[in-house]
């Protein structure tokens, strides 16, 4: 049985089996499933260094008795495990709406970041603005995914029907998405994760946060959990993963550099890092740093694909040593780092070394990097600078704006100055042909003041004639022209 390669994790489903099928029969494909899924996860690459403390049977036990597909999640998956093996390493940006998603996607970049910071701030089910504290929904990131998926597929949709080719290969990039810290124990943990897939993630972090107390990584007062429940979580969320069949990359973050409170010392591995001193809520005071994070970076190590350790400064020379430790127990686990807007970059480095900081990181195996808030910053200083200059000088400013549109789609191929196109108004003119067979005097772009004034770009050719006019001079046996055109009154 040849070992799939690309971590599809495809396997004879046991719960597939047909009703009909006798008792025996059944037990046999049970055990046929298990034997696949052992096979799977021991010869597969792309289970290689990854630790399961649970059985194939556990897996198909909780599976439940009918296999539903999650191909977004599934392709995405396939995706950034591919890009992550072949490229020297995959940036990404904080996208905190679908159409940033599809910027995003237009403009290159081949993979997106789902922030929980952006959605604490700006897309929330709540549909409050918070600070980065776990106060929104839990549902939330799951629903931004899901959002942003929604965009990427009609960016999809729009340009298959006008038959062109989709930029990068495939409009639906793989989205890295924040679970935070569980939204509360190892089970909170699990539904979270399936909820992530549900909705088209394709890796999803973790931090050893406890999550009733949860903090941005960048503010004070965080307090860890125990590096058992931390490595709990992530056996959650594999588990997750594995129940619904699709190989989710699960990536683990620690925050114990900055932070200096404990919910309990009964781990071993955390005492050494214990002051001996409490807190008036109970918590145990520890010594944080870069030992303390690498010592939870080799614990998380065996049941995470990638390792993220969250700093407070752009120091390439931290960010060496933790790579360094890492790799001397595991060679082959890949690192993540955020190079994060909290971050003053010009009063912590030079341009030349701002310039080369990625590729630095590269070289010591941080194959995904990412600016987690990136969406965030760029949505409000543009709006800030429209609105400061429209203050002033009217619609000359907005004039400027699309003026810059204007260039960026000569020079770079930017679609949304055509908003009208850009959002599936043509898409929809073609299900309204496919609907009545070509005779409708409703068509939206054909006619449009966009299709006048900024050429008509993505309309085809066909649609381009389909007007009030052209519609009144098809014949119709039997029936007045102006008149096919009128309810039937049914």
């Amino acid at each position: 049985m040849p070992a799939n390669q690309n971590g599809s994790n495809h396997m004879p489903q046991a719960h597939s089996s047909s009703p009909l099928l006798s008792t025996e029969e059944k037990l046999g494909q049970y055990a046929l499933a298990q034997d696949c899924l052992n096979y799977e996860w021991k010869n597969n690459s792309r289970w290689r260094g990854i630790e399961r403390p649970y059985t194939a049977e556990d897996v198909l036990r909780l599976r439940g008795s009918i296999h539903i597909e999650h191909t977004l999640a599934r392709l995405g998956a396939e995706r950034l495990w591919e890009l992550l093996q072949t490229e020297p390493y995959v940036n990404s940006l904080g996208a905190v709406t679908g159409n940033q998603a599809v910027q995003q996607v237009q403009a290159g970049l081949k993979a997106i970041y789902v922030s929980g910071w952006q959605v604490a701030a700006d897309a929330n089910n709540a549909g409050q603005m918070y600070p980065d504290q776990s106060l929104y929904p839990a549902d939330s990131v799951p629903n931004l995914c899901r959002r942003i998926n929604s965009a990427l597929q009609r960016a999809d949709q729009v340009h298959h029907a006008e038959g062109k080719v989709a930029p990068a290969e495939t409009w639906f990039a793989p989205l890295v998405a924040d679970a935070e810290a569980g939204f509360g124990g190892t089970l909170n943990a699990f539904e979270l994760m399936k909820g992530m897939i549900e909705a088209g993630a394709a890796c999803v972090h973790f931090e050893d946060q406890l999550s009733s107390a949860k903090k941005c990584g960048h503010l004070g007062g965080k307090v860890l959990v125990s590096t058992t429940e931390a490595v709990q979580k992530l056996v959650a969320a594999r588990l997750a993963a594995d129940v619904m069949g699709v190989p989710t990359l699960v990536m683990a973050r620690t925050d114990a550099n900055s932070a200096h409170l404990l919910t309990s010392d009964i781990d071993a591995r955390d005492r050494e890092f214990c002051t001996g001193e409490r807190t008036t809520e109970g918590f145990f005071r520890i010594r944080g740093g870069i030992d303390s994070a690498i010592a939870r970076g080799l614990a998380y190590a065996p049941f995470a694909d990638l390792l993220w350790c969250e700093t407070s400064e752009p120091n390439l020379e931290e960010a060496r040593r933790f790579a360094q430790a890492i790799h001397e127990k595991y060679p082959e686990k890949m690192l993540a780092y955020n190079c994060s807007p909290s971050f003053n970059w010009r009063r912590k480095l030079d341009e030349q070394t701002i310039a080369h900081f990625q590729t630095e990181l590269a070289s010591m195996g941080y194959k995904f990097q990412f600016v987690t808030l990136a969406g965030f910053h760029a949505l409000n200083l543009s709006m800030f600078e429209l609105a400061r200059h429209y203050k002033d000088t009217g619609m000359a400013a907005y004039s400027a704006l699309q003026e810059k549109e204007f260039a960026s789609e000569r020079e770079h191929g930017y679609q949304a100055a055509k908003h009208q196109r850009f959002v599936g108004t043509g898409y929809f003119d073609q299900v309204q042909q496919a609907i009545t067979g070509g005779l409708t005097s409703t068509m939206a772009l054909a006619e449009s003041t966009e299709a006048e004034q900024f050429s008509t770009g993505g309309i085809p050719a066909k649609l381009q004639s389909k007007s009030r006019a052209a519609v009144l001079a098809q014949p119709f046996p039997d029936m007045p022209q102006e008149e096919m055109l009128q309810p039937s009154g049914d």
